[in-house]
């Protein structure tokens, strides 16, 4: 008796693929359709519902010869992602929900549903891979990074489990997207030319303070230009001084000019240009640190201005993660990885210090927009080791 794998059919190219390639390899495919979010606060003219989707997943299980079932999950996405996204913000945070959603929901309420349905397996369209290896004759789960380095989506799945990634399947892992674009059009599959997602997991493209202002109120304050000749940045930091080289550079108002207004520190992230609306400058202003206390946003022009650049980042203990446990360091030591902080950012080379209050990441080069809140994930070559959160 066939294997049976529960897909999630988003109503996108990727999902399609992917259920398509599981048929292929003689597995019992049955589709499953989520339902994670109902309001329209903030959406963008244009931008795919929910329906849409709904539409295309159905045409897709029908062409494929697949069952389609659906769950409604928008009580649990709202609690475990959506809140904890508006909690981050009003905290002067930058949260990434699609790392939340990954963990959350795909799979974990979701794989709960697919079980329900009988499930060996569930399947998604990442492009990532995983592998299966022996450790001390231990079975161990490995994150690899996707073939397409243009599209490897490895950073967003940083946050599971070895209990998770024991039941996930990622079968378009191995392809390049064109490949995958190719094999939808062969196979007359609905979305083969539908253009891909964007924005927040499955809300989709928003206006994010309109987004936010669902649960955080616009509140004005003053922005303040701090001049790349400050004083913090002439301070001599020996590479060996872990704390220091992570800790933020912190402003008052007097170390800055104001230069305009703003509707809401919380609304702004670190390394922001858009959305400022102040103009006249030879180059584009960024925000290099905002205080919600105070409510003043604080920017630097040009995005070479030395208040955009650290050396180093911490995660305090309990929010450090090992995908894979083999791999895991003591306190004491100290490893050379591969570091991204962000979706798409090159793969940064970095020694990671596990220390008593934490985990220390000190790039070899300084990073743009570090952000509190964003996700490091430390990759072994196309190993995805580990991942935390940023505390400063």
């Amino acid at each position: 008796m066939a294997e049976r794998v529960v897909i999630g059919l988003s109503g996108g190219v990727d999902s399609s693929v992917a259920a398509y390639l599981l048929k292929q390899h003689g597995y019992d495919v049955v589709g499953l359709f989520m339902i994670n979010w109902h309001d329209t606060a903030g959406k963008l003219e244009g931008e795919c519902t929910a329906q849409d989707d709904r539409l295309f997943a159905e045409m897709v299980a029908k062409r494929l010869d697949i069952p389609l079932h659906i769950t409604d999950l928008s009580h649990e996405y709202r609690r475990r992602v959506v809140d904890y996204m508006f909690s981050e913000y009003e905290h002067g945070r930058t949260p990434n929900p699609d790392v939340l959603c990954n963990r959350e929901i795909k799979f974990d309420a979701f794989l709960k549903e697919a079980l329900k349905l009988g499930a060996d397996y569930v399947a998604t369209g990442h492009y990532c891979r995983k592998e299966q290896v022996q450790v001390g004759g231990k079975t161990i789960y490995r994150l690899l990074a996707g073939a397409d380095k243009n599209k490897d989506q490895s950073y967003f799945l940083c946050q599971l489990s070895q209990e998770q990634l024991r039941y996930a399947l990622f079968p378009i892992g191995e392809l390049e997207k064109p490949e995958v674009r190719r094999i939808a059009e062969e196979q007359k599959l609905a979305t083969a030319k539908r253009k891909d997602s964007q924005g927040i997991c499955f809300v989709g493209k928003v206006d994010l303070p309109v987004f936010l202002q669902q649960k955080l109120a616009a509140k004005k304050g003053n922005v303040h230009e701090i001049l790349p000749s400050w004083r913090g940045y002439s301070r001599q930091v020996a590479d060996n001084d872990l704390q220091m080289l992570a800790e933020p550079y912190r402003y008052t108002v007097r170390d800055g000019k104001k230069i305009g207004e703003h509707g809401g520190a919380h609304f702004y992230t670190i390394g922001q240009r858009k959305g400022l609306g102040i103009g006249g400058r030879k180059e584009s202003l960024f925000i290099i640190a905002t205080d919600v206390e105070q409510n003043v946003i604080y920017v630097g022009e040009g995005d070479a201005h030395p208040g955009l650049y650290r050396r180093a980042l911490k995660i305090e203990p309990q929010d450090i993660h090992w995908i894979d446990p083999s791999m895991k360091m003591r306190i004491g030591e100290q490893r050379r990885f591969a570091v991204r902080i962000r979706y798409r950012q090159p793969l940064q080379s970095a020694t990671l210090f596990m220390r008593e209050d934490g985990a220390y990441i000190l790039f070899d080069e300084p990073q743009r927009g570090i952000a509190a809140g964003q996700f490091a994930a430390w990759y072994d070559g196309e190993i995805l080791v580990g991942s935390g959160i940023i505390d400063k």
